[in-house]
């Protein structure tokens, strides 16, 4: 394996699956036998998730919502996805702790550094919650933040697209994608990877992100084993 612990970045959209909305428990038990595949190598696995599939700050707060109370009700979203996945796991027989930035001690230890690296080196799968419990602050930004906490080697952002283009590709038939590309360019050419404050982040403590195609079974295994799978973004 080419990354010892890595930070994975899974959108809430993404366990919609097929759906509208909510989790869908067949795309749920296909992450968690992704996950399974790449723990059992001994890989040290924290998992960001994002609470989009059943509640977003942003939107509620364009529809009239306050903007803090809504990124709250996100936060939450994503606490319950973290449950939602960890109970998928554990039904693979992989051992799980659930933290959340949030305090919900009924559901979730809190966030604790030195815990969780701990839980890491005996060979649990950890899930962060609760964002960075901070409003205005994305899932994104979460991720890069508990990555450099946790001292990830990779931060692996798993999307529906297989990578960086040029353009979007589900509208640009004659988007071209990179393999490989420096923080420094994915800023002069204007390319979406994070937002800004995660992004900036990332770079700052030089910790790469790999962007690849999550829905595709196998996909994790060959990130982790050093596959050009994807595209990484480095220094």
């Amino acid at each position: 394996m080419q990354y010892k612990r890595i930070l994975l970045k899974l959108s809430g959209e993404a366990l919609m699956g097929e759906r509208q909305y909510g989790i869908d428990p067949k795309r749920l038990a296909e992450y968690a036998t992704d996950i399974k595949e790449i723990a059992d190598q001994g890989v040290e696995v924290a998992i960001v998730i994002g609470g989009g599939n059943i509640f977003r700050g942003v939107a509620g707060a364009s529809n009239g919502m306050d903007r803090v109370q809504g990124d709250h009700m996100g936060m939450l979203a994503t606490v319950i996805n973290g449950l939602a996945l960890q109970s998928a796991l554990e039904n693979k027989g992989i051992q799980t702790r659930l933290q959340s930035a949030i305090k919900i001690n009924e559901v979730a230890e809190p966030f604790i550094r030195r815990r969780a690296i701990r839980h890491l080196e005996k060979g649990r799968v950890v899930i962060f919650g609760g964002g960075t419990g901070n409003p205005y602050f994305t899932t994104d930004s979460a991720a890069v933040l508990r990555a450099i906490e946790i001292e990830a080697d990779v931060i692996l952002k798993g999307t529906r697209v297989d990578g960086i283009y040029t353009s979007d590709p589900e509208k640009d038939k004659n988007a071209t994608k990179f393999d490989f590309i420096s923080f420094d360019d994915v800023l002069k050419k204007g390319l979406k990877v994070m937002d800004t404050t995660a992004f900036t982040l990332s770079q700052e403590n030089e910790l790469p992100i790999v962007v690849f195609d999550m829905n595709k079974r196998g996909n994790l295994y060959k990130v982790v084993s050093g596959e050009n799978v994807g595209t990484t973004v480095n220094l």
